[in-house]
């Protein structure tokens, strides 16, 4: 880098800090250094034909310096220090609601770690922003052009691979709203002008000195009211020392320094090659960048500078690119500033606005912007300034002492009156004392922190002082009551037009429900398909969001769809304007919610450590949801190449279940049962027959799970037996399974009686020997949770399962049951969920139905079985005795011979009939009989 060439209007101004550095250091190498390398700094850049335009992110003086300095020069291009990939969307910000985030956002990653997916980037955009400024005057002034050249959203994550970037900390005091606070969700955020110490011990004592808590206040204070008036030269000046006094106190991070320096080196390079192919003046444009920036000592600064930097290729990431809804305490948030800075930035705005009557730059027909006012008086169209020689304005500013803002008594104490009212309706015990007392500290603190007119942060620190109490009544307490009055927390809209394609099908496809979707909060919904048949569309689309958005978004309050179940009335709670971050990046990943759900779907079965259970929920989903035939038959193939390499029966409840609704469900739907399920029944009985002798006896198995496989075979047995397959596999799984555990040892007992191999009494019997061995007993409990969890596969032993734990009650000691009970309860909420309903079936069928009658009520497993009578000996008489009836009354046996065409005559009833009468009718299956004994 070149000396400063002489004559240069700092000359002055370097001479001074030359000999500040020596007469206050202990030598003029280190601390001269410094502070004549930001004089050279800030001379460079006042100097560059190309004019650079510091700033700060978020800032309204920067705001207003941008449109003044606008206004003055009128640039026929404006480069912008913004990903370059988001230029495009910039035309749509008219269409929002203030503030908004530019979002780059790519759900494929290739050339980045798997890990890293999704990848996202935003950049939000306020009205009290110099950025939005600069974007405004280009749109809207023809003849114009805005260049983005910043590195794009995929050169973010290339560079971040060598070097992460960590947000600053500035935390605040309290927590902001969630909901507000993850608008941005885990994007990275890319900033205008970054601009705050990256040397721990110079912020502290900026902080210290400066009597403040937090960054953000300092600013405030020592930057944004003192150039809140000032001119563009000072302006300018000013924000370049800060921006090369904080450059060159950063620590040695290497990989964040090379990192930024790339940056420069990347937008440097952006605009020479511009100016190169468009042929523009320099001294016709502006550059838009942080102050951090602006003071840059690479090689390639400057439009004379050299162009050895190569700007690598973008990797294989499809990027997708959109605006989602922003606030001020996502803001905060994403970047670590004080809570309530960017609201007290919007509310400074307005002042600096009026105090200087400066006319910002909006974009036509901006929503949410107020309304022009009135036209004044026709003026001469400004011509631009022509550009004068660099003069030292830095001397006087830093020379002169502060200007003394005087007390605005009427301003101070609307804002005490206005946050006592505002603390009582959210449950203070506040009053007029406490309105006089807020007033009166934040006097007092300002004196203490050398202030004559208190600050935003001043007032907030004494109405928390004076009116919060040990415990916050309400939602809000006193320091957010602050921030509502000093602007509250702003939140931003994407409108309809700059919504992606997905976005507004949404919201077509949802206009019969006659709600307004955009609006923030909770809508109720009512849906009565049996009266409004077109409302089963709508239907169909919120069940479809309730699958794909996050929690809260589409919630249903009345109504189901399950397999072969359809609500006639629905209500449903909607909260789409509150989600519409979420509802945007499902644009991004198709044109319709149906792709959305079908690529979602197959990525889900088709994902490396998928599950059996998972892809068949995939299935049920595609059925209930899409109601697609061809991708359920594809997903239940892949469910079944899942099944047939899984070693382990973690899923097994939850494919149970699945599958014996979806076999349930295609038997009533469908003639014949797809081929796929037929083989899930095949593969699935051979492949839980091959695990189960392992699973009895495998300590990482669980009962439940031991039972769900069980289940699976009983109830899948028929079917799979009709396909081929063979049961001695069953009978062969049943003999090597020897388990040791209680619980699984009664779950072998009960698969026993369904399979025949062992009858009720002898399993009754086992039990009551268990009862009656006392070194069994405290195990006892155990076994009672192997035949409850047998419910599942076998559930005709309920009325056992009663019986068990009805004789539990009665027998075991209290140190044994007492222990159990808790066990039991917590087994039947979490697992027994759908059996506990067939057990208090079977005991309501048993116990007594009312109180008085259980005293004598007797079990049935313990009453004496009656002793049959002994009949009488038959005698010749008593065969004739049993057809008297049937004799005396034969018009029923008429009826029926005539009905089934019978003919014949009652035969006289003989005295003695002989039991004979039969073979003699018929002989000739006796003298058969006869030869062929004859023979032998």
């Amino acid at each position: 880098m070149s000396a400063p060439t002489e004559g240069t209007p700092f000359e002055a101004l370097r001479g001074q800090l030359q000999e500040a550095a020596t007469e206050f250091a202990d030598g003029p190498d280190a601390l001269q250094g410094i502070l004549l390398g930001i004089v050279d700094d800030v001379d460079r850049a006042v100097r560059e034909p190309l004019e650079i335009f510091p700033v700060c992110h978020h800032s309204p003086a920067s705001a207003v310096a941008m449109a003044r300095r606008l206004r003055e020069k009128q640039p026929k291009v404006v480069y912008l220090e913004l990903c370059e990939d988001m230029a495009p969307l910039l035309p749509e910000l008219r269409n929002c609601r203030l503030p908004v985030a530019v979002q780059a956002f790519a759900s494929e990653v290739k050339g980045f770690p798997e890990e890293w997916a999704p990848l996202s980037v935003v950049a939000p955009i306020t009205e009290a922003s110099a950025e939005y400024q600069a974007i405004a005057y280009a749109l809207d002034t023809p003849g114009v052009e805005l260049v983005l050249v910043d590195r794009s959203s995929d050169h973010v994550f290339q560079w971040q691979a060598g070097a992460s970037e960590p947000a600053g900390a500035d935390a605040p005091d309290a927590p902001p709203a969630e909901e507000e606070a993850a608008l941005h969700g885990d994007a990275v955020g890319v900033e205008i002008g970054d601009l705050r110490p990256r040397f721990a011990e110079l912020e502290e004592h900026l902080l210290h000195h400066g009597r403040v808590r937090h960054w953000s206040e300092w600013w405030h204070q020592y930057v944004e009211l003192p150039l809140g008036d000032s001119d563009h030269d000072t302006y300018r000046q000013v924000m370049l020392l800060i921006g090369s006094l904080f450059r060159r106190l950063a620590p040695g991070d290497t990989d964040r320094v090379r990192v930024d320096e790339d940056r420069e080196r990347y937008m440097w390079t952006r605009m020479r090659e511009h100016l190169a192919a468009t042929g523009a003046d320099p001294e016709d444009c502006l550059y838009v960048c942080g102050a951090f920036h602006a003071s840059s000592r690479v090689e390639e600064f400057g439009v004379h500078g050299s162009d050895t930097f190569a700007i690598s290729p973008p990797s294989e990431s499809t990027w997708q690119h959109g605006l989602i809804p922003s606030s001020h305490t996502a803001i905060e948030a994403q970047f670590g500033l004080a809570a309530g800075s960017v609201s007290i930035a919007a509310t400074q705005w307005a002042k600096n606005l009026k105090r200087t009557r400066v006319q910002p730059f909006r974009l036509a027909g901006q929503a949410g912007a107020k309304k022009a006012a009135k036209p004044r008086k026709a003026v001469a169209a400004a011509t631009p300034v022509a550009p004068e020689a660099p003069s030292d304005k830095l001397s006087g500013f830093l020379q002169s002492p502060p200007a003394l803002d005087r007390l605005d008594e009427a301003e101070l104490l609307g804002w005490s009156v206005e946050i006592v009212r505002s603390a009582r309706r959210n449950g203070y015990l506040a009053s007029t004392a406490d309105a006089i007392a807020v007033f009166e500290t934040s006097i007092l603190l300002a004196g203490m922190r050398d202030r004559a007119r208190p600050t935003p942060y001043d007032f907030q620190d004494a109405a928390v002082t004076c009116i919060e109490k040990e415990t916050v009544p309400g939602r809000r307490d006193v320091r957010r009551l602050v921030e509502i009055l000093m602007g509250g927390d702003r939140i931003g809209q994407v409108g309809y037009e700059a919504l992606p394609p997905l976005a507004r099908d949404v919201h077509d496809r949802l206009a019969p429900l006659n709600l307004k979707l955009q609006q923030r909060g909770v809508q109720r919904a009512l849906l009565d398909m049996s009266s409004q048949p077109e409302l089963r569309q709508c239907s169909d689309v919120l069940w479809m969001l309730r699958h794909l958005m996050p929690h809260g978004a589409a919630r249903p309050i009345m109504g189901e769809r399950e397999l072969g179940k359809q609500s006639v009335q629905e209500s449903w709670d909607l909260a789409l304007g509150t989600h519409q971050r979420a509802l945007i990046e499902l644009g991004y990943e198709g044109v319709s919610i149906e792709q959305v759900l079908e690529q979602r779907l197959r990525r889900a079965a088709y994902a490396p450590n998928a599950t059996t259970a998972q892809v068949l929920a995939a299935v049920e989903d595609a059925v209930l949801h899409l109601r697609s035939g061809r991708l359920a038959d594809e997903l239940g193939t892949r469910a079944l190449e899942v099944l047939a390499t899984e070693r382990s029966v973690d899923g097994a409840p939850e494919v149970l279940r699945r599958v014996r609704r979806l076999l349930a469900y295609y038997r009533i739907t469908r003639p014949v049962l797809p081929s796929w399920i037929e083989s899930f029944a095949k593969t699935g009985y051979a492949h839980y027959c091959t695990l189960l002798p392992t699973a009895f006896t495998d300590d990482d198995a669980t009962v439940r799970q031991v039972a769900a496989m069980l289940g699976f075979l009983f109830s899948m047995e028929s079917l799979a037996l009709s396909l081929g397959c063979d049961r001695t596999q069953l009978d062969l799984a049943f003999a090597q399974s020897h388990p040791r555990e209680p619980s699984r040892t009664a779950l072998l007992w009960a698969a026993q009686v369904q399979l025949g191999r062992l009858s009720r009494a002898e399993l009754r019997e086992r039990c009551d020997a268990l009862l009656a061995n006392p070194l069994v007993v405290p195990a006892y409990p155990r076994y009672l949770s192997g035949f409850l969890h047998a419910l599942e596969p076998v559930p005709q032993l309920a009325d056992f399962a009663v019986e068990a734990v009805s004789k539990a009650f009665a027998r075991l000691p209290d140190t044994v049951l007492l222990p159990w009970l808790p066990t039991l309860i917590t087994t039947l909420r979490s697992e027994g969920a759908d059996l506990t309903p067939l057990l208090i079936r079977e005991a309501g069928r048993v116990f007594p139905g009312r109180l008085a009658a259980l005293d004598a009520w007797v079990p049935p497993w313990e009453a004496v079985p009656e002793t049959p009578a002994t009949a009488p000996a038959a005698t010749g008489g008593a065969t004739a005795r049993r057809v008297v009836l049937l004799a005396a009354h034969p018009e029923t046996c008429d009826s029926l011979a005539e009905l089934l065409g019978c003919e014949g005559a009652w035969e006289a009833e003989a005295e003695e009939p002989s039991g004979a009468v039969l073979v003699r009718r018929h002989p000739e299956t006796a003298a058969a009989l006869e030869a062929l004994l004859a023979g032998v």
